[in-house]
This record gives C-alpha cells, structure tokens and sequence, in this order.
C-alpha cells in the first residue's frame, strides 16, 4: 500500500501540509494512532514530498536524523531516518532569515557533502561514497517541528520530515582528501556566546558512514542521489532553540565557519 491509497495515512499527510501553511502545530500523531509504523511515517512523508513537487517544489538533496546513540535510544530505534531538502530550504548566509517561517526552530551545526557524481543504494560502501562527493561544506541545519511542543517519537518526526526545517551552507569547499573528517571538531556559538562543542565522531562514527546509510536506505525506496545534491549527514552537537535576533556560528577546524542570521 503507498501514501496514496491509504485514507488514513494520506489525511496525516494533509494535517501536516496544513501545519506548514498556518503556522499551529499539531498532536503527535503517535498519540493519535499507536498502530502508526515507521514505513507508514515514511509513507506520510513521501506524500508530503508528492505535494510540494507537484506544486513546483525542487528536491536538493537529503538528511540523516538521529545520528546520535542517545537520540536513537530516547526514540527507542536502533537506526537514523531521512528527510529531504527542497530548494526552499536553502538559506543564504549573513541574509536575515524570518523566524516566523517556523513553528519551533532549532540549530544544529554538521558538515554538508555536496556530491559530484551519482550515487544509488543498496549495496554503496564507504569507497563508493568517497568518491562520489565533490567536496564538503560547513552547514548549520534548522530543525524544526509540525509536532506541537517537540513532542515527538520516531513516527512522528519521521512523518514530519524528519523535522526538517531549513539550512545555511558555508562558503568554503574543502575536498575529503584533504581533511580527516572523523576527527574534525566544532565550536557552535549563539551571540558570540560558545554554547556547545562536537566533533564528526558523533555522527555514526564519521560522516560518510551516515552518507553510505543514506545512499542504501533510499536505494531501497527507488531513490538515487544526482549531482549537485546535498546531503547533512547529522550533528556533530545537541539542538539549540534559536529566535529572532540571534547570530548563530558554527567554527569547523579545519573547514571554516559559517553563520546564520535571524531577523
């Protein structure tokens, strides 16, 4: 059964579309439905993804959420999930962006892979990851949920999105040959305040093992990366609320900073 056929799933779907529209965030629908599994989230999700393409909408790439072992053991599952990125996601750096386009918005500073070559699952391995990234970007991710009060489970956010909400790409490409991502580090602050530091070990690992988790999962569903997509792979700290008015980096060593401004 797909996103489609299914009345139920399908009206979760036009709940969710609304959220975006009206800004009034809804019950969890894991509340609402404990029968809820997490293909049916997907399935939520791709219906979503359907809508917003059929209305012009371009894809740009893709995210991996909960990356970390904590996130996943507070949601109770033993595997990231996936959102995918619009190009209106993308936000300029320094550009003021409206705060008011979000319910509940939250940072979280990663490491952006563009790719340079296709890259299509299942069977991908970390050689073939490799070399299908052109280079690497410092990011910082704008999370966000239609969930009321982030009070999500896996369902949830899965169907969500994965609480997808936004991005802002850094300026500075750097080639995977010439960094050790694994073992890079960054200082996120907020007004000019340091309010959390991380490295990429935190993601799976490094980095590129959420990439290859990426390229399987969606392989599996019929999707393939192109170049030129963009892939956050997960952050490298904690989520941070953030408000109109607030100056947000993120320092990489290594790879540059990047910054987000909220008007």
């Amino acid at each position: 059964m797909t996103q489609n056929d299914n009345p139920k799933l399908a009206g979760f779907a036009e709940e969710l579309l609304t959220a975006y529209r009206t800004k009034q965030a809804i019950a969890p629908l894991s509340e609402r439905d404990a029968s809820l599994t997490i293909d049916d989230a997907y399935d939520i999700q791709l219906a979503q993804v359907a809508a917003w393409t059929a209305a012009g909408a371009t894809i740009k790439g893709y995210k991996v959420g909960l990356t970390s072992q904590a996130m996943r053991q507070q949601l109770g599952v033993d595997q990231p999930d996936f959102g995918h990125l619009t190009e209106s996601m993308f936000y300029p750096e320094h550009s003021p962006i409206d705060t008011a386009i979000f319910l509940q918005p939250k940072i979280e500073p990663e490491v952006a892979f563009v790719l340079g070559r296709p890259l299509s699952g299942p069977g991908v391995n970390v050689a073939d990851a490799i070399r299908a990234v052109d280079f690497v970007l410092p990011a910082i991710e704008l999370i966000d949920s239609r969930v009321a009060n982030w009070r999500i489970g896996i369902v949830d956010t899965v169907a969500d999105n994965a609480s997808s909400g936004g991005l802002v790409l850094g300026s500075n490409p750097t080639r995977l040959e010439d960094v050790d991502l694994a073992r890079v580090g960054c200082n996120l602050m907020i007004d000019s305040t340091l309010i959390a530091s991380g490295a990429n070990s935190a993601v799976l690992g490094s980095p590129i093992n959420a990439l290859v988790w990426l390229a399987n999962t969606l392989g599996q569903r019929g999707i393939a990366f192109q170049p030129g997509d963009v892939i956050l792979p997960g952050s490298v700290t904690a989520a941070y609320p953030v408000q109109s008015g607030s100056v947000v980096a993120a320092e990489f060593a290594g790879l540059g900073s990047v910054t987000a401004v909220f008007a």
